[in-house]
């Protein structure tokens, strides 16, 4: 399927599940992720993390800010301030102290990039999706924020993809200027391209 068919079908899923359902699986999602990345020592000193647009039933990722806030607290976390006039992220310093704003999306954001971060810094992305296929392609939103966001990363930087479902088998109209991910994690497993 192409993108624009899949992000319909899988917007509507997503917004057919329960609170409970969203709730369980991004609970998966986040011992996975920690299981697979913060084992005994973590390998990561800067990761970037996205907000959840509640209304949107994105996983929710804010179990995964609290426990590296409080269990890992050298690792920096990074999250991204939305510039609809350039269409690029900005992305700076989330501690419990940064005051947060809804941006017309119903995205958290901080209120001001004090501590600016640039994508060199970063070490892993957690990336936002609506779907992903087997080769580790993704269908988001469709503004390219993220894709052109994360062609400024480090090579090594892992883009790490967090979905509330499995994959399709394949994502047709995939085009250059599209980024893969290295790795999604859904309720169920870790899958790695």
């Amino acid at each position: 399927m192409e993108k624009a068919a899949l992000r319909t079908h899988f917007l509507t899923l997503r917004r057919a599940l329960s609170a409970d359902a969203v709730r369980d699986r991004s609970a998966a999602i986040a011992d996975q992720f920690f299981q697979t990345f913060f084992g005994s020592s973590p390998s990561v000193s800067c990761v970037h993390v996205f907000l959840p647009i509640a209304r949107q039933n994105e996983v929710n990722t804010w179990p995964i800010v609290h426990r590296i806030w409080q269990d890992f607290p050298s690792v920096r976390l990074v999250v991204s301030i939305t510039d609809p006039g350039t269409g690029l992220l900005i992305h700076t310093r989330l501690t419990p102290e940064t005051p947060l704003i809804q941006n017309r999306w119903g995205i958290p954001e901080p209120a001001s990039a004090s501590a600016p971060v640039s994508p060199t810094e970063l070490d892993l992305v957690l990336v936002p999706l609506l779907i992903f296929d087997e080769s580790g392609h993704r269908v988001g939103y469709g503004g390219g924020y993220y894709d052109r966001f994360l062609a400024e990363c480090r090579s090594d930087c892992a883009r790490v993809g967090l979905s509330l479902f499995e994959p399709v088998t394949t994502i047709d109209d995939i085009t250059d200027t599209d980024i893969s991910l290295t790795a999604c994690l859904s309720p169920q497993r870790l899958y790695t391209f």
